[in-house]
């Protein structure tokens, strides 16, 4: 259920046209299908159930509070990595014993209010943003530790707090997840995770840290992974290291598999999700019997198909080999084609026939050429190229599909644009969950300047 379809030759979300949300809010805007992502999110469960798992949701994919919310209605615990996300799940109900901290560059200032609510950024904001006072809330349940340098960051601040850091650390197996270079993340010359050789001497040196216990191992071998292989690798290479550290005496109990599970942005362009399962499942299910507990941090395969953007035509320009389409959405609010010339199928919301493969070529007649770009100063500024796809007119309502995971999330305020709209559907309903940026509030932070008492930085350093 990808939660999108054609209805009486209009696109709809779920009951919802979307030409009337078009209208109501405007354009550019992120619409979400709350049965989709209600859908995906218990797939996956349903897939790995023989595990038994703890799902953590990947904020970095979508990171509204409303989805967040949602996922977390559904039984979510929620994967961070930044203060900033650590704050959003706190917002979205979750309950810290259920957070898992990741990311490679921890600050003292986050790992403080990581481990103690009473160093929270919004404790005095708290209570306007709807939220009970965090001072109360406790330490994350876990923190996935990314280097020897982080472990000793955590255990300083850990003691000074009188508390203990419970984390898993992150292994970088050197594991091949033959996905786009920007996003992979085992192999060594990556910046994630620590070499598999350095593991056990690692948990031997800090066995007895009073800042930190070390329980477990995490992998997370890139985005989306494309094939089931590299996956049974990683986890090859995480359960060797696990019998290594039971035979020096070590007890560790929890085994993260991290997220990177793929989603078709074009039909049949990877395996289901339940083929990923029916491996792995068999490789665990012992550990798990024996007291293993296992952890899953989805993001896109959650909300990747659950979204679309909206973005209305400002221009077409027909040249000989093809047409240009500017339209008011571009780099600045779906960075991920031109980043990493990723693929998003995009199809005008008025169709009168069958619904069209989501496929480069979709094989309809009467196509053109085109070229769906943005209103950006960058050639770089795209959508999709070289697309075929019926005559657009200027002013026409496109869908760009499969945008629901790292769209808002890394959208910028680039050539002074304000970031754009969100809406959710669920059923026949639809509500504004983000509304859109106005060039008022982004110029709000400049408005005024505020001077540096540059001498007392010089007597500080006298």
């Amino acid at each position: 259920m990808h939660g999108f379809d054609w209805q009486d030759g209009q696109l709809h979300a779920e009951e919802v046209p979307l030409e009337v949300i078009a209208e109501q809010v405007g354009t550019p805007t992120y619409v979400y299908s709350a049965g989709a992502i209600r859908h995906s999110f218990g797939r996956l469960a349903s897939a790995f159930a023989p595990l038994a798992p703890h799902l953590h949701y990947a904020i970095k994919a979508s990171p509204n509070l409303h989805l967040c919310r949602l996922l977390r209605q559904l039984g979510a615990g929620m994967d961070v990595v930044s203060g900033g996300e650590l704050e959003r799940a706190w917002l979205a109900g979750t309950p810290m014993a259920d957070v898992v901290f990741a990311g490679v560059g921890k600050s003292d200032q986050e790992i403080h209010a990581a481990l103690d609510g009473r160093f929270s950024p919004l404790r005095d904001a708290a209570a306007h943003l709807g939220a009970p006072d965090p001072a109360g809330r406790g330490p994350v349940g876990l923190f996935n530790i990314e280097s020897e340098s982080e472990l000793s960051a955590i255990d300083r601040v850990a003691r000074e707090l009188g508390t203990r850091a419970r984390a898993c650390v992150r292994v970088n197996p050197n594991v091949d997840p033959h996905t786009h270079e920007y996003t992979t993340t085992g192999k060594e010359e990556n910046k994630f995770g620590i070499d598999a050789d350095r593991i056990v001497p690692l948990f031997d040196a800090w066995r007895d840290a009073p800042g930190v216990e070390l329980v477990g191992l995490h992998a997370h071998i890139g985005s989306p992974v494309p094939t089931v292989a590299p996956y049974l690798e990683a986890t090859r290479v995480q359960l060797t290291l696990l019998d290594d550290l039971v035979a020096r005496g070590h007890r560790p109990t929890i085994l993260n598999l991290g997220g990177g599970w793929p989603v078709a942005y074009q039909e049949g362009e990877v395996p289901e999700l339940e083929a990923y399962a029916e491996e792995l499942v068999p490789l665990l299910a012992e550990r798990v019997r024996e007291g293993l507990q296992v952890l899953l941090e989805p993001g896109r395969a959650v909300v990747a198909n659950a979204g679309i953007l909206l973005t209305r035509v400002e221009h077409v320009k027909r040249g000989r080999a093809k047409s240009f389409v500017v339209c008011d959405a571009g780099m600045h609010t779906l960075l991920r084609p031109a980043l990493y010339r990723a693929f998003h199928f995009v199809w005008p919301v008025a169709w009168e026939h069958a619904a069209p493969r989501r496929l480069e070529h979709p094989g309809l007649p009467d196509l053109e050429i085109s070229d769906i770009v943005g209103p950006i100063c960058e050639t770089g500024d795209f959508l999709a190229r070289g697309r075929e796809l019926p005559r657009i007119v200027r002013g026409e309502l496109l869908a760009v599909f499969s945008a629901g995971a790292y769209g808002m999330s890394m959208a910028s305020n680039y050539n002074d644009h304000g970031r754009v709209a969100e809406v959710l559907v669920d059923g026949a309903g639809a509500r504004v969950i983000n509304e859109r940026q106005s060039l008022a509030a982004l110029l709000e932070t400049e408005r005024q300047a505020r001077e540096l008492d540059l001498a007392a930085r010089a007597a500080v350093g006298a």
